[in-house]
């Protein structure tokens, strides 16, 4: 079956079609829901609700542009709404900022996926959500300051946070991998 004709039989609630679409998208989607979410059992809660979402609202899509964008946009929406309301990500203002120069990660070829994963999830609410928007998702700091409702200074100043916590992970990481190789 085609995207199209699955996305059709969706519009009409038909249980298999929405099946077969959950079946093949959702794995894409579940990969963003990590990046949010600081745990699976979150992100698999994220994931549920991106889909209650996506097939109460699917009507509204009007085969205009990826159908995959339209669902990963629900999907980022779902997990800044899951965070919104517990207000972490606006800790965070102009006032507060310190060095906010750019910190980068150094080359992290040696660490597996996995882990940087793991480091990323382990990031204050707040960085990650900015951290996981910027750096992976391709949103720029006006589209965040934008969807989460804060300044474009506290985004800049949360990605830089964000990049310092993780530059201090990854060096950890490898010291603790050096010693047990040793």
């Amino acid at each position: 079956m085609v995207y199209k004709d699955i996305i059709t039989l969706c519009q009409k609630n038909d249980r298999k079609a929405q099946r077969e679409l959950y079946e093949t998208i959702s794995p894409k989607l579940y990969g963003s829901c990590l990046r949010y979410a600081p745990n699976e059992a979150e992100a698999q809660d994220i994931l549920q609700d991106t889909f209650i979402i996506i097939f109460d609202k699917i009507d509204q899509f009007k085969f205009k542009g990826s159908f995959e964008g339209w669902c990963k946009r629900i999907t980022v929406n779902t997990a800044l709404q899951r965070y919104r309301g517990t207000k972490v990500y606006g800790l965070v203002n102009e006032d507060q900022l310190e060095d906010t120069e750019a910190v980068e990660i150094e080359e992290s070829d040696d660490v597996p996926l996995k882990d940087l994963l793991s480091m990323v999830q382990g990031l204050p609410e707040r960085y990650r959500l900015v951290f996981t928007m910027y750096v992976m998702d391709g949103y720029s700091h006006n589209d965040i300051a934008e969807m989460m409702k804060i300044t474009v200074g506290t985004s800049k100043s949360n990605l830089a946070r964000a990049r310092k916590h993780l530059q201090i992970m990854v060096k950890t990481w490898r010291e603790s991998n050096n010693s047990n190789a040793s």
